[in-house]
């Protein structure tokens, strides 16, 4: 169904702003909490999937990763089924409101209003909205990235090499899709700025990351030792 901007925008406007309000659950802190915790406490600080696997086991982490997946592809997904059905010249919505709520969602996870603006990361919930958006391609990268974590024990580095790498390959689906054949559309401009916004916002949460592997100060993230740690009972 062909659509203006002016029909839609109040929708796309809620759909920003729900999505925002879903990134500020934080599981990490959640599930630390059920263990008379604070995983802002403890370890590395960050309310994320390596800490919590580092302070509570693997178990736990990959509950944490789990759940924030979910976070950034569910909302990412609703947004694309309720404007799958919306063109705007020969471009479907769907795919910018896709990548809008998910962009949201990491805003939330990374700025959240309820906790001061001090949030996680965004790496887990940045993958969930690429593997609800291409699920096959996404696990694969998703296992390469764990591989790599795996052998060379730098888990960030790994973690955004994996965030990268699904950005890319995004635009590329687009730009298959719709540029190739000649379709331009300020939407579809839109979307590539969105994918490279959550991409750039994950990059600038690990700034200093970077700066301790680029002097050699990162910790190493060792699978095989999470792996042996017990699992602390929520």
């Amino acid at each position: 169904m062909l659509v203006t901007f002016s029909e839609i925008w109040w929708q796309l406007v809620i759909l920003a702003v729900c999505s925002y309000a879903i990134g500020n659950i934080n599981f990490a802190l959640i599930i630390s909490r059920f263990n008379h915790n604070d995983v802002r406490k403890l370890g590395s600080g960050n309310p994320g999937t390596l800490n919590m696997s580092r302070n509570f086991g693997l178990k736990i982490g990959g509950l944490t990763l789990l759940l924030d997946m979910i976070k950034g592809g569910v909302p990412s997904l609703i947004g694309f089924l309720i404007m799958k059905n919306s063109f705007i010249g020969d471009f479907n919505m769907g795919d910018f409101a896709r990548f809008l709520c998910g962009f949201m969602v990491i805003v939330g996870h990374i700025f959240p209003v309820t906790l001061n603006f001090k949030g996680g990361k965004g790496i887990a919930s940045t993958l969930g909205v690429f593997l609800f958006s291409q699920p096959l391609v996404a696990s694969i990268i998703l296992l390469l990235t764990f591989l790599y974590i795996y052998v060379s024990e730098w888990g960030s580095m790994g973690s955004l090499l994996g965030v990268s790498g699904l950005s890319i390959f995004q635009m590329i689906i687009y730009y298959n899709k719709y540029s190739v054949l000649g379709i331009s559309n300020e939407f579809l401009n839109a979307s590539y700025l969105l994918i490279f916004a959550m991409c750039f916002l994950t990059w600038f949460a690990h700034r200093k990351n970077i700066i301790k592997l680029l002097a050699s100060e990162e910790h190493h993230t060792s699978v095989k030792a999470l792996s042996k740690k017990k699992n602390k009972p929520l």
